[in-house]
């Protein structure tokens, strides 16, 4: 089972983003867009592991996300999300929490950005809305490929341990 751990985004946000991708296309950009329903915040890619009930999802407080800026990883282009220390140390807590299992992880430097489009050829001129959400739960999510592509399911949440 190919698992990951993501922020699901709210209607806000992924309306937003799709706004980019429109953008995008609008200036002729080609490329695998991803569809609105498997827009997310990845914290941390787990890969193939056979037994979802084993990955802990820590306790955390509710936090604000809000989209800075686009970019690309070669051919991969993204939305930036701004960096800030609740969300920093809700991802230091998550992989120590995985770690601390023996869950295996991808142990790349966290980078927060939500993905618009793989294989993408062109170089977008994009205006960034301002928009943001309160993150109140993050969730433990499987992947599968699908007839058209990845089919992305909730299997687990953890809900924000405390309200303002």
């Amino acid at each position: 089972m190919r698992l990951f751990v993501a922020i699901c985004l709210s209607p806000e946000m992924r309306d937003a983003l799709v706004d980019l991708q429109r953008q995008m296309r609008a200036q002729r950009v080609t490329g695998n867009y991803t569809p609105v329903e498997n827009l997310h915040l990845t914290l941390a890619f787990i890969g193939d592991y056979p037994d979802p009930e084993d990955v802990p999802l820590p306790d955390f407080s509710p936090f604000d996300l809000r989209l800075s800026g686009y970019g690309c990883f070669g051919d991969l282009w993204w939305a930036g999300i701004e960096k800030s220390p609740p969300l920093e140390a809700c991802v230091r807590r998550l992989r120590r929490a995985l770690s601390d299992a023996g869950i295996p992880f991808d142990k790349k430097r966290f980078s927060p950005h939500v993905t618009l489009a793989r294989r993408a050829q062109g170089h977008p001129a994009l205006s960034v809305p301002e928009v943001s959400m309160r993150v109140d739960r993050i969730s433990l999510m499987r992947s599968e490929r699908g007839r058209n592509g990845m089919i992305y399911t909730e299997i687990r949440r953890q809900e924000a341990s405390q309200k303002p």
